[in-house]
């Protein structure tokens, strides 16, 4: 069975025959899921009133169970540090996160979630984790497995 990328891929091995194009199969398939998966993924949240990048926010604090500095939340999640404080003060205003004041440093604080956070990213990760089950459906467990330690090699090849 072809898709559209073997489309392409026929297109430049008549074009350009002595080029070995199966990179570009393979990276044109990635780019197609991830745009498919993103609309599928966001379609989530917004059912639970978030972004993506709040949707991760509230994750990570969840995760990680503690309070989290600013600093800690925009490189855990690659961003800027203008950016954070931007989405941190949204959430603050929506009351499902706040902020702790150090008692040490009057200008440093740490992020928690409030109760509605909690309540709010505990019901939106299951119902993630039971999205990401149906795009991954077509894959039988064993090709699961294979596929995350092939992606994971590209990963720690690439220190992403």
């Amino acid at each position: 069975m072809n898709d559209s990328v073997d489309l392409i891929l026929q297109q430049w091995k008549n074009t350009k025959p002595e080029l070995n194009c199966s990179a570009m199969g393979i990276v044109g398939r990635l780019f197609r899921i991830e745009s498919s998966w993103k609309k599928q993924l966001e379609t989530v949240f917004k059912q639970h009133k978030l972004s993506g990048i709040e949707f991760d926010i509230l994750a990570t604090l969840y995760r990680s169970q503690i309070p989290l500095t600013p600093t800690e939340l925009y490189q855990t999640l690659m961003l800027s540090s203008g950016a954070m404080s931007t989405r941190i003060e949204a959430l603050v205003q929506r009351q499902l996160i706040e902020r702790i004041s150090s008692v040490k440093d009057r200008r440093s604080c740490k992020i928690t979630l409030t109760e509605e956070g909690k309540t709010i990213i505990d019901t939106a990760v299951t119902a993630h984790v039971a999205n990401m089950e149906v795009l991954l459906r077509p894959l039988k467990q064993m090709e699961r497995i294979q596929l995350t330690s092939l992606l994971k090699k590209i990963v720690l090849a690439d220190k992403l």
